[in-house]
């Protein structure tokens, strides 16, 4: 299996394309945790940095009999290093995203598998907060105006759920960009984008009440996009 690696000019040197497997990692004091769920991120501390290093799997049915394989179609429409160059270009927008570090690709004939080492951000997912506190009715505007941000840059994202939004105490920010992308405009293409948000928000109500979120925090969260999206 012939394996190629991407790196920002932020990787170490020393960086090897070893590092993008998490075997690498898993009996080593450099390894401080990892994320619940099906599918698991690691959480790496080497030297300075902090990473969280995640493979890539498929969902649906495919995934049930085919798990991280994906069909080559050239090295970048791969999904990492597709997610790799869309990180470099939000950051550079100066969006509220985490530092791409280094993304992996492994052939196996028409086949790859693949993986993406991005900074660790010390923030708590949205779930994560609102199972311990509520947020203020500012925090959910503030929150529409970063959604704001992101859709006036024509930046889709496929999967916005509260898992995948990350906050601090201070500056909200949106991971996971797996098969995001810019698009040509504006469109229908954003309500849905909130629609899922509301979804995920209602459907994390139920599983884990009581969760500190009502349909009063989702207004506040709309007044702040609708005020962000209107023309300047």
């Amino acid at each position: 299996m012939a394996c190629i690696l991407k790196c920002h000019a932020r990787a170490p040197q020393s960086l090897d394309v070893d590092w993008l497997d998490a075997e690498h990692w898993l009996h080593t004091k450099h390894l401080v945790g990892y994320s619940s769920g099906r599918n698991k991120a690691y959480f790496i501390d080497y030297q300075e940095n902090k990473w969280v290093l995640r493979h890539y799997y498929r969902g649906g049915l495919v995934g049930k009999v085919n798990r991280d394989q994906f069909l080559y179609t050239g090295r970048q429409r791969t999904r990492a290093f597709a997610e790799f160059d869309l990180l470099t270009r939000m950051h550079k927008l100066g969006l509220p995203v985490p530092k791409v570090v280094a993304a992996r690709i492994c052939r196996n004939g028409l086949w790859y598998r693949n993986d993406i080492l991005i900074e660790r951000l010390d923030a708590k997912d949205l779930l994560a907060v609102l199972a311990a506190k509520p947020l203020t009715k500012a925090q959910y505007q503030q929150l529409g105006q970063v959604i704001a941000q992101f859709h006036q840059h024509k930046l889709y994202h496929a999967d916005l759920n509260i898992k995948n939004i990350l906050f601090d105490g201070d500056q909200f920010y949106l991971i996971d960009f797996d098969r995001g992308e810019f698009r040509e405009n504006t469109g229908s293409w954003c309500q849905s984008n909130l629609k899922r948000l509301l979804r995920s928000f209602r459907k994390e109500a139920q599983r884990h009440a009581p969760l500190h979120w009502s349909e009063s925090d989702w207004q506040a969260l709309e007044s702040g996009y609708r005020e962000a999206m209107i023309p300047k």
